[in-house]
Order: C-alpha cells, then sequence, then structure tokens
C-alpha cells in the first residue's frame, strides 16, 4: 500500500500531524530579580542518565524563556493526572501564573508545582536556536518523584493513562 503524503506543511497541519504523538505535561519555572517565571512544557526529553541530562524546548519568545538564560537555573514539575488547570494556568500568556498557589521551592530556592508526579532541578549546559523555539539542553542536580498516574497530552486534549485497562485511578 502506498501512502500519499502532502508535502506542503502549515503551522496548523504541523500541529495536527504531532498531536498523534502523547506527551506527558510539564512545568518549567525560574526565578530572577524580575520575579517568577513559569510556562507549561511537553516538548521535554531524558538524554542521558549518567551524567543526568534533560532537554526542554522553550518558546522563543516567552518571557520564561528569558529568565532561564537570565538565570541559567529551572525546574522541572512533571504533571500528574487532574493536574491540568495547572498547566492550563502556565500555558497562558499574561497571566500571574503563579498568583494563588501554594508556592513550593528546591533546597536551592527554586520554585516548582506542590504535588507535582516528579521534580528536576536543572542547569543549563547550553542552548540551541531552533525555529521559533530555543532547545534547552540541561545537567540535572537534584530530584524527587512521587507515586501517582501522570497527565498526558493526545490530540490536544487531556487523557489519563490506563493501564491495558485499569483506569489511572488505581496508581492513587
Amino acid at each position: 500500500m502506498t501512502v500519499s503524503i502532502d508535502r506542503g506543511v502549515d503551522p496548523q497541519r504541523m500541529r495536527n500531524a504531532m498531536s498523534a504523538f502523547s506527551t506527558g505535561v510539564a512545568v518549567v519555572a525560574t526565578e530572577t530579580p524580575d520575579g517568577l517565571f513559569g510556562m507549561t512544557v511537553n516538548s521535554l526529553t531524558s538524554v542521558s542518565l549518567d551524567p543526568p541530562l534533560l532537554l526542554v524546548c522553550l518558546k522563543n519568545d516567552a518571557r520564561t524563556t528569558s529568565a532561564i538564560a537570565e538565570r541559567g537555573e529551572f525546574t522541572v514539575s512533571v504533571l500528574g493526572q487532574r493536574q491540568d488547570a495547572i498547566a492550563d494556568r502556565f500555558a497562558k500568556r499574561g497571566e500571574d501564573r503563579f498568583g494563588g498557589l501554594e508556592l513550593f521551592r528546591t533546597e536551592g530556592g527554586l520554585p516548582y508545582i506542590p504535588k507535582a508526579l516528579a521534580v528536576a532541578e536543572c542547569r543549563v549546559d547550553r542552548s540551541f536556536p531552533a525555529g521559533d523555539h530555543e532547545i534547552v539542553l540541561a545537567s540535572v542536580h537534584g530530584c524527587e518523584v512521587r507515586d501517582g498516574a501522570p497527565l498526558v497530552f493526545f490530540r490536544s486534549r487531556y487523557h489519563d493513562v490506563t493501564d491495558r485497562g485499569r483506569p489511572a485511578d488505581w496508581y492513587w
């Protein structure tokens, strides 16, 4: 069978195609003298275990991207199921993302999301421009993990994980 692939790729077609790839959802956050900064991301991956490295892609024109470049350090909070309101809060431009949110900090003083499934404290090693994003390679200097099921993004909507037919709540 031969499949015909349209070679023209506009941003919406690319978004639709990539929405077929399910991802986890995370919030990256940092703090500078100008305040707290954070944004929702789903372009996140572990690069290496030894040394511990991760890669995250940040929107070029986001204030959080500039703040991370300035500070050189940030946290990654991997969100769990039912934390979609947090994901939405940190995805909206111009919002006071930390307003009314209980503030948690790492030993290094960086902010992170309460009740996240995992938190990694990171230091920027290097970054690379790539289209409308900045690819950031970071070393992980500390991390914590807790039990729970992840928040998953698929076809532009949040979903819960099932384990071969069991509902996601079995994790709790």
